[in-house]
């Protein structure tokens, strides 16, 4: 008989046995910037959540730092009256964005800023891309990615992040950048990013649902293995620095599989909206513990074979109970 309870019997044992470990330098945290001043908006989909004006956000980032995270993903959220077709305000020479990144930059240089390279919050049809009657025109978006891309690296972006699961994204970003001697700005492409409908909260949060249609004709099908592999692979070739899956911890498998595949490439897994509800939902009902499940599940984002989590749980893990 083979005896392994000895390895579990106390907590002080079961530490000693831990071979994953979390650390605030795993984690990279979301952050949703709006216009105005004075203002953090709570997202009623995304509990604890809040939307931030500049000047808002720069004191939570204060915090943020000060529990040890010190990279962080914005995502820009703007009125319905300044979308339109193509996204003019994604690309604008001062958007939201490029304002955002140069306050923080300023305040704390020290900080990893990553941006969200995408014209669904920006678009009236709040889709990915541009629309030619009801398709996506996959070519003709290329170099919108591209100038939003730009504007955040001149503002001082540290990563531009391309989520528009565009075949060719990270192609027209590399080159954009190159073209422009921004060359000290990364891309982190969401690569494997699945059709998924724990995305729910996000599109409330972000205000970027579709006015019509879903996005299926361009994000990944659940259904699939080889394609997570294959995409990662065209984006490293095209000359992604990182490279993500999107969700985490309900694709775990993905996530295993393609850190098997490119052991030496950074891989950022994001731990969804509605992964992130789904524990706080049951937690607040009294159905589980919150802070043991949100533990369990990060840690299994990085068990599997995330290098980094981006999660909304990033100042809860480190928030004394």
């Amino acid at each position: 008989m083979n005896r392994f309870h000895h390895l579990r019997k106390d907590k002080e044992t079961r530490d000693l046995n831990a071979e994953v470990h979390l650390n605030a330098n795993d984690f990279i945290y979301p952050y949703f910037v709006i216009e105005g001043q004075n203002q953090r908006q709570p997202i009623e989909s995304l509990h604890g959540i809040s939307r931030f004006t500049i000047d808002e956000l720069i004191a939570d980032i204060r915090h943020t730092l000060s529990l040890g995270i010190d990279k962080i993903l914005l995502f820009g959220v703007i009125d319905e009256s300044l979308k339109d077709d193509t996204g003019t305000s994604a690309y604008a020479p001062d958007n939201l964005i490029v304002r955002a990144v140069r306050e923080i930059k300023q305040q704390f240089p020290e900080i990893k800023v990553f941006t969200d390279v995408c014209l669904c919050g920006y678009t009236s049809h709040g889709h990915c891309g541009i629309i030619r009657g009801t398709e996506i025109d996959n070519d003709a978006t290329l170099p919108y990615l591209a100038l939003m891309a730009a504007s955040h690296a001149r503002a001082g972006a540290d990563f531009v992040a391309p989520s528009a699961m565009m075949d060719g994204q990270v192609e027209a970003i590399r080159s954009a950048l190159t073209k422009q001697r921004l060359l000290q700005t990364k891309i982190l492409s969401y690569s494997a990013k699945y059709a998924s409908a724990f995305y729910g909260p996000f599109r409330d949060a972000a205000n970027s649902a579709p006015s019509f249609g879903d996005r299926r004709s361009y994000q990944m099908d659940y259904r699939t293995l080889s394609q997570p592999v294959d995409e990662v692979a065209a984006d490293i070739m095209e000359g992604a620095d990182w490279v993500m899956v999107k969700p985490a911890h309900t694709y775990l498998d993905v996530i295993h599989r393609v850190k098997s595949k490119f052991p030496k490439t950074i891989l950022a897994a994001y731990q969804v909206s509605g992964e992130y509800m789904m524990v706080k939902a049951a937690a607040s009902a009294g159905f589980m513990d919150e802070r043991i499940a949100m533990t369990e599940a990060l840690t299994a984002i990085k068990r599997a074979g995330a290098d980094y989590i981006i999660t909304y749980y990033a100042k809860d893990y480190f928030t004394p109970e």
